[in-house]
């Protein structure tokens, strides 16, 4: 186990995944049933914020509308950046927006015939870690700000 890395260099880690990963998982919840829903998104870093696109028919679609609170994990279990946040539906984009999306994504929403919108995750929280050594100074943002 390597020692424990700084909150600054949690911080930049987690800038630079943000940055470069191209694929999360997105945790969502039904808010009528209450059911949870776990699932593997394209995300685009973008002004401090993810944006995402899935089709508004999908129960992940259908949930980012209806309840604006979601959780996106991005990396491996031992390499993590959690971010929780609070999602805007963007519906559409502009193109300076919606081509940087599309060449991180490698698909393109704007080409897509069925109602495919677009979501912006604001986050609230973002948790840093990598082995258990790290937990206890695991937060590197906290009510949207940096720590």
């Amino acid at each position: 186990m390597t020692d424990p890395r700084s909150t600054e260099q949690r911080r930049q880690d987690a800038l630079y995944r943000l940055g470069h990963d191209v694929d999360a998982w997105v945790a969502t919840t039904d808010t009528g049933t209450g059911a949870p829903r776990l699932t593997p998104l394209s995300f685009l870093w973008h002004d401090g914020s993810l944006v995402l696109s899935t089709p508004a028919t999908s129960a992940t679609g259908r949930n980012l509308a209806a309840n604006p609170s979601v959780q996106v994990g991005v990396g491996q279990t031992r390499d993590v950046v959690l971010v929780q946040g609070t999602v805007e539906v963007l519906g559409s984009v502009g193109d300076r927006l919606g081509d940087a999306f599309a060449a991180k994504a490698g698909f393109d929403p704007r080409r897509i015939s069925d109602p495919y919108p677009y979501f912006r995750v604001t986050p609230r929280t973002i948790q840093v870690w990598r082995e258990e050594n790290e937990l206890a100074g695991r937060w590197v943002m906290r009510g949207g700000a940096w720590v």
